[in-house]
């Protein structure tokens, strides 16, 4: 289990490096006007789960899964993981549950948010 954390920590500190670097790289390309790195990683991160999930199970590869998949895309971009779970709800057959998980998310991750500044402000003025 050890071994395992040590995966996933070393796997989420990649990613997260190479999630900012990308968001670097698209500010000086592109300016501050949108978040294109934020749309280059979650693109990128949910290509790159949809890949691994299929390799992985194909090639007996998934001890590698919670290195590549958990840590280094969960720290790449959470919404490969996401994306992966609303898939596989779908693919289940769960549909209604798919696209509530979906809606669902979004609306109180942004309302999430939302409290939080408003929490904050009330705390910090």
């Amino acid at each position: 289990m050890t071994l395992t954390l040590l995966s996933v920590a070393l796997g989420g500190a990649i990613g997260a490096t190479l999630r900012f670097l990308t968001n670097v790289a698209a500010m000086r390309l592109f300016g501050p006007n949108f978040p294109w790195g934020t749309v280059a990683v979650n693109v990128v991160g949910s290509v790159l789960m949809g890949a691994l999930v299929v390799l992985l199970a194909h090639k007996g590869g998934t001890r590698f899964a919670p290195f590549l998949m958990t840590g280094l895309l969960g720290g790449f971009t959470t919404f490969s993981a996401f994306s992966l779970d609303a898939v596989t709800l779908f693919q289940r057959g769960a549909v209604l549950q798919a696209g509530g998980y979906v809606f669902g998310t979004v609306l109180l991750g942004v309302l999430g948010l939302l409290a939080g500044m408003a929490l904050a402000r009330g705390i910090w003025g």
